[in-house]
């Protein structure tokens, strides 16, 4: 089906998708824990707390790792 097309130009459109992909998933993520935690995120950033920082940090942090994994292991 893609023989036609260079590998390197399916390559760009699997990394563009899968950057689109990250951002949806952080995004999620983000309002997901949003819902299940007892104080509001955006509130909290404001506030200065650098507690929140470090763990939507780390929800970032995470759901990035775990993309880029399955993207590029799904380039073989």
């Amino acid at each position: 089906m893609f023989d036609y097309v260079d590998p390197i130009v399916i390559n760009f459109i699997y990394a563009v998708m899968g950057g689109f992909l990250t951002l949806f998933f952080m995004w999620l993520g983000c309002r997901v824990f949003n819902h299940m935690l007892s104080f509001n995120i955006s509130e909290e950033l404001r506030k200065g707390n650098i507690a929140v920082g470090l763990m939507i940090m780390g929800i970032f942090v995470g759901i990035g790792i775990a993309n880029g994994l399955v993207i590029g292991l799904g380039l073989n």
